[in-house]
């Protein structure tokens, strides 16, 4: 009895208001993602858009990677209108969604022969709105709750952007082969509603400031000698030493010299999967199936199948712990990829379509949700959203800048080498993995030695 009292109590967590909320958040941050990335790359080669000037669009997504920059200055400025009526948290969050809901509505009024650049530039805003929510909404969830609930709050969060992920892929896919990719985005637009609607009803989360951040940030400004803000300058100085420095600081005073390993590792281990997912729309496309037929495999059997590998990864990390799951996915991700190169040199066929696309995903899923894990360990609780939009955008930005050359190997090399080419930036991500694991396994060994 007591057993099924303890089951209950578990389950009930997810009846909390702000824990259902995160499903709604989840949803409004991973709409625009796709738009301004592989469905915006499908879009403009059923258009004729040339595969290179595709490549070049995909550098819109280097916004989410440089979020760093602004993300301080989320955390700490207050908006003069929108914190006073709505909060510090929720008034950048309104602020966001009006901006991304704005910038889909303007890709959809612009024509892609010739409002391209236009389009361009309409896109570089949505991703700039959308990586800008990402941040307050991490800052939200990490202060809406207690501790213990924060788990609960990430598996409501991964549900609804997956679905937004469903919505923006496959239905953009749908809508745009039964009317016209237009139509298409302005529905996306709408659809941003959901997030407008559920900022509005949320409340603000309490701001708490932590006591040792504090400890920090003042033993930092006294070795600036700063610590009096005795001017303009020394204010600035300060407001960018507490707001920047000090997150960087007890990153590396708590992890050494390894830390620069950690970092690297970060940077690289998503390049493969990334630098392949540019190219990927645009292959299923010129393979010749129609875009029902992505929609219905790569979209929607997709989506099952990495729901199945975040599970999978979930577990693993469980029973394992987070190194050796960590290796198994960046193996997983470069070897699926190998698949893709199978895929281009064999007679199209539906079956083989889903069969490479299912086990691309399932090493997806796993390797993304080990990531994640693997991520939040590294984050102290005192810099967390500031830390983790770190980490995010270090984990994307060097795999953007990879990925903004991939129509250009396609064009010149084909898709064949293009894939064993994603395969093979894969490889250090794996041995950046080996490299920690071994470290790991010396630092517990001297440990526990006599």
């Amino acid at each position: 009895m007591a057993a099924e009292k303890s089951w209950r109590s578990a389950f009930s967590v997810y009846a909390q208001p702000r824990v259902l909320s995160m499903m709604f958040l989840g949803f409004s941050a991973g709409l625009p993602f796709l738009l301004v990335f592989s469905t915006l790359s499908a879009w403009l080669r059923d258009e004729g858009v040339t595969r290179s000037v595709i490549g070049f669009f995909s550098w819109v997504g280097l916004t989410y990677s440089i979020k760093i920059f602004w993300a301080p200055v989320i955390d700490r400025l207050r908006l003069p209108f929108f914190t006073r009526i709505l909060g510090k948290r929720r008034g950048w969050m309104f602020l966001a969604q009006l901006g991304i809901m704005a910038g889909l509505v303007g890709m959809a009024s612009s024509d892609s022969h010739t409002q391209l650049q236009q389009i361009a530039l309409f896109a570089v805003w949505v991703a700039f709105c959308s990586a800008t929510q990402d941040v307050v909404i991490d800052a939200y969830r990490i202060e809406a709750v207690k501790p213990e609930y924060q788990g609960a709050m990430a598996a409501t969060y991964v549900l609804g952007y997956r679905i937004a992920l469903l919505v923006s892929g496959a239905g953009a896919f749908y809508i745009a082969d039964y009317s016209s990719w237009k139509l298409a985005y302005f529905v996306m637009a709408a659809a941003m509603i959901v997030g407008i609607v559920t900022t509005l009803c949320l409340s603000e989360p309490e701001h708490k400031q932590v006591k040792a951040m504090e400890a920090l940030e003042s033993k930092l400004e006294m070795a600036l000698g700063v610590e009096k803000r005795q001017n303009v300058w020394q204010r600035v100085l300060a407001g960018i030493s507490d707001a920047v420095l000090s997150p960087f600081l007890e990153f590396f005073s708590r992890n050494g010299a390894i830390g620069l390993l950690i970092l690297t590792l970060i940077a690289v281990y998503k390049m493969s999967d990334i630098t392949m997912g540019v190219m990927a729309n645009p292959f299923y496309l010129d393979l010749g199936f129609s875009k029902k037929e992505i929609a219905e495999i790569s979209k929607v059997f997709g989506f099952f199948m990495t729901i199945a590998g975040a599970t999978l990864g979930g577990l693993l990390v469980v029973r394992y712990g987070i190194m050796r799951p960590l290796l198994l996915g960046a193996i997983a991700v470069a070897s699926t990829n190998l698949l893709f190169a199978v895929l281009a040199i064999t007679e199209p066929s539906l079956w083989l379509l889903a069969g490479v696309i299912s086990a691309d995903n399932l090493s997806g899923g796993i390797a993304t949700s080990v990531f994640i894990a693997y991520l939040s360990s590294l984050t102290n609780t005192a810099y967390t959203a500031t830390q983790y939009a770190l980490f995010s955008s270090l984990m994307t930005l060097p795999a953007q800048l990879l990925g903004g050359l991939s129509g250009i190997v396609v064009d010149t090399y084909g898709y064949y080498v293009f894939f064993i080419y994603a395969s093979v930036v894969g490889l250090p991500a794996i041995i950046l993995v080996l490299v920690l694991m071994r470290y790991q396994y010396l630092t517990q060994a001297r440990n526990h030695s006599p």
